[in-house]
């Protein structure tokens, strides 16, 4: 497919149709359109994980991970998410950019999606999960599943902080962690507990890979 530019991505990204009322227990905050542009311009013009691929996004949100990841040429894009709202907000956002009809947005657990789908079902999975500061361990629920849906690669955003645990337990279920860019996800003020306008909070953005066997060796 045609190169398409980076601003140009996140231009089109843009105004992205939010939450009204987030829920803190979700740990539903937005992903915005310049952190979104990049791990997905990341994914497909540097290693071409997005482009004729099937992509799963799990936590799907206001659905802008899948809504670009369709720009970009996905033959098929899946968004998973446990809230009804989002799923509704998910579908609005992909009607306004004409890509509905190369997404489904599906109301599910995510730590059920194995119960009602075959693994290995994507080429990539792409996902903002929950850092796991309401729900323990959320996080690493959400990096397991997809490790189990992809076929490919995994691109996830993880607290800086956390990164010897995600890196361990890729290592523990037999695929290759590269943090491939560090970023600043600003947290914007959206609950009534927030004393600030917003928080940096440091992620990585994390490439997971399978190995592939060649000639009888083992390569990522």
């Amino acid at each position: 497919m045609a190169t398409m530019k980076l601003k140009k991505l996140q231009h089109a990204l843009e105004d992205i149709e939010t939450f009204e009322n987030p829920k803190i227990e979700l740990e539903q905050y937005t992903t915005s359109s310049h952190i979104a542009a990049c791990i997905l311009h990341t994914a497909q013009f540097v290693y071409n994980d997005i482009s004729g691929k099937c992509v799963a996004d799990l936590g799907c949100g206001s659905g802008v991970l899948s809504i670009g990841a369709a720009l970009l040429g996905a033959q098929y894009c899946a968004g998973f998410d446990v809230d009804p709202s989002a799923i509704s907000l998910s579908v609005e956002n992909a009607a306004d950019r004409d890509v509905l009809s190369q997404c489904d947005f599906i109301l599910c657990d995510v730590k059920k999606i194995d119960k009602n789908m075959k693994l290995k079902a994507f080429d990539t999975v792409v996902m903002n999960p929950p850092f796991g500061t309401r729900e323990r361990g959320a996080d690493l629920m959400f990096l397991k599943m997809a490790i189990s849906l992809a076929t490919r690669a995994v691109y996830s955003l993880h607290k800086t902080s956390t990164r010897k645990r995600v890196t361990s337990m890729a290592r523990e279920l037999g695929v290759h962690a590269k943090v491939i860019a560090e970023l600043r996800f600003d947290l914007p003020a959206s609950y009534k507990f927030h004393k600030q306008d917003s928080v940096d909070v440091q992620v990585d953005l994390i490439r997971f890979s399978f190995p592939l066997l060649e000639n009888n060796i083992l390569t990522f």
